[in-house]
């Protein structure tokens, strides 16, 4: 899983109010298409998720996977999967924030392994669009 998809989108609002949104895994399937369903299992000192349980639909497919988070106050979060799921067998992301002039540029970065084998530039074209779409809901939410 060495390769990592990346794309930045700009947001009009401070960092600290996006990373809140970011931060409550609960309120995705409100927003975020394809979340079906998160449950914070563990949180740290922080009051923040340190291991959670995401369900998606991805398109052809659905799972379940088991994820564990690190924050850096509101400037990154990254996630791991630690609990492998019946078609995603890695996981790794992060979404880095950083504000200027009152704006803030929101970059997401995402590998993901299946069990179905795929070309490598397909699986990244896959990366692309859950990104895109990730950071376009994102930006509608904190924006609207």
């Amino acid at each position: 899983m060495a390769d990592r998809t990346s794309s930045s989108i700009t947001i009009k609002a401070g960092k600290a109010e996006i990373m809140a949104v970011i931060a409550d895994l609960e309120e995705y399937p409100r927003w975020a298409s394809g979340i079906r369903g998160f449950t914070v299992q563990e949180t740290g000192a922080d009051g923040r998720a340190s291991r959670a349980r995401l369900t998606f639909d991805g398109g052809p497919f659905s799972d379940t996977v088991g994820l564990e988070y690190a924050w850096e106050d509101d400037d990154r979060v990254t996630w791991t999967l630690v609990e492998p799921g019946s078609v995603v067998t890695g996981l790794r992301g992060s979404y880095g924030l950083a504000e200027e002039d009152g704006a803030t540029e929101v970059t997401y970065e995402l590998a993901v392994d299946v069990r179905i084998p795929l070309i490598g530039m397909v699986k990244r074209k896959g990366e692309k669009r859950i990104i895109d779409s990730a950071l376009k809901s994102l930006k509608r939410h904190v924006e609207s």
